[in-house]
């Protein structure tokens, strides 16, 4: 069995303000860091990983290095199809402010966003290659809240019709006889 722990970066900035971020690349804040190392001492205490995978992005970095410090694991290797949707032109902007530029049905609007089928394909092809080249391995991959929430509503389309990826919380993925399986979602119990 080959398992895969999701884990969303730590809280930035923007996230605080509620600004659409995409791949701006924008570092996470003192908060951010304290959860990669709530969760990096989680994973410590739990079951041993074998690898760690992040995203281009430096947020995702950021916690994958916080994390692999206190799981004493480098980053194996950055992977930017696992960087966040592209949000065109609502990058660093509020709801407030999008509603305001561009009125109440901005989402019907072709503003430059990435498609959530291009992301989620990204996701899948990501997946389809580590389980291939990772067999039988625990592996780690530090990405981002839309690019996790849209994989696992097309990997697992039955299970997760919605979802919402907490910052830093965990969701596991098994895979097995050519199946996947989710066994934790969104987990934050480490910041509790």
């Amino acid at each position: 069995m080959t398992t895969i722990g999701l884990i969303r970066h730590g809280i930035t900035h923007w996230n605080s303000l509620g600004k659409a971020q995409g791949v701006s690349d924008i570092p996470l804040n003192e908060i951010g860091r304290k959860q990669a190392s709530d969760i990096g001492d989680r994973l410590g205490q739990e079951e041993k990983w074998d690898m760690v995978i992040s995203s281009d992005l430096s947020r995702a970095i950021e916690t994958a290095k916080i994390i692999g410090s206190k799981i004493n694991l480098p980053i194996s290797h950055v992977d930017e199809r696992i960087r966040e949707i592209n949000c065109g032109e609502i990058e660093g902007t509020t709801e407030e402010e999008r509603v305001k530029i561009w009125g109440s049905k901005w989402r019907d609007l072709e503003l430059g966003m990435e498609k959530f089928e291009d992301v989620s394909n990204r996701g899948i092809d990501f997946l389809k290659d580590t389980v291939h080249s990772y067999k039988g391995k625990r592996i780690l991959v530090i990405s981002h809240g839309a690019f996790i929430g849209l994989t696992l509503q097309q990997l697992l389309p039955q299970k997760f019709q919605t979802t919402y990826i907490h910052n830093t919380s965990i969701t596991i993925l098994n895979h097995a006889e050519e199946r996947w399986e989710c066994s934790l979602y969104n987990c934050t119990k480490h910041l509790n």
